[in-house]
């Protein structure tokens, strides 16, 4: 039997093949996985309605994690927790991404929002806040600039899920943070999670796990913090992982 109780997967990049298919190898071994005893959930910058049709999929009653923290459900569709962006915090990032002409989105609990839909107030109504913000560069330097800018103000967890965006959440609230609650839920210790992950916004549940494992395609800063790494997500990296976790 496995040592590790929990295993967390990002999507994008990882779970998600190059058509944002799970491959029919993967989806086997994540059933072996279940079957062995591991709770098998994702930890995933999306927000959950992207989610539902992977859930359905892999027939899933885990909890979940779900843009890159600010909700935690207890399973598809039961909420425990929900953490904000305020309308001002808000204010200070679209006046960011406008000035420097840059492309940016965000999320509401129910609708999502870019730079050529951008709603004229940002004051929300009851139950659909704000939940993350985010902006595509494709300078390098200019989004490192950004970066440095946004991280200034103090209240933000400032990653990525490529090198051309960041993505914005309130301050200390990441996949760890959402990890953290599920395994209190689950009575389950940060030893015995396993994850897999590709991009900045896995970096802080990759070194909090008991494994951290980084993707083949990952980005250079992932696999250096990682205790291991697996085949790309094109390579069924995941099944991978999951087949060394199971010894087999």
């Amino acid at each position: 039997m496995s040592k590790y109780k929990l295993l967390a997967l990002d999507m994008d990049g990882t779970l998600l093949n190059r058509e944002l298919e799970i491959s029919k190898n993967t989806c086997e071994w994540i059933h072996r996985a279940i079957d062995s005893g591991i709770v098998v959930m994702f930890a995933t910058g999306r927000e959950v309605q992207s989610i539902e049709r992977y859930v359905k999929q892999l027939g899933l009653e885990s909890p979940l994690v779900s843009v890159n923290g600010s909700e935690v459900w207890t399973s598809p569709g039961s909420l425990l927790v929900r953490h904000i962006l305020t309308e001002e915090w808000m204010k200070e990032l679209h006046g960011i991404a406008k000035d420097q002409g840059c492309r940016y989105w965000a999320y509401t609990v129910d609708h999502v929002f870019t730079s050529e839909n951008w709603p004229e107030e940002l004051e929300r109504p009851d139950g659909d806040p704000w939940l993350k913000f985010g902006i595509h560069c494709d300078e390098p330097v200019l989004l490192q600039a950004l970066r440095a800018r946004v991280e200034a103000l103090g209240h933000f967890e400032v990653t990525n899920s490529s090198p051309r965006n960041l993505e914005i959440n309130p301050r200390g609230i990441n996949k760890a943070s959402g990890l953290r609650e599920v395994c209190r839920l689950l009575d389950i210790r940060m030893e015995e999670v396993a994850a897999c992950g590709d991009s900045l916004n896995d970096l802080e549940m990759i070194t909090a796990a008991g494994l951290g494992i980084a993707m083949g395609n990952a980005q250079e800063a992932v696999k250096l913090a990682a205790d291991t790494v697996t085949g790309t997500n094109n390579e069924d990296g995941v099944a991978q992982a999951i087949r060394m976790i199971l010894g087999e």
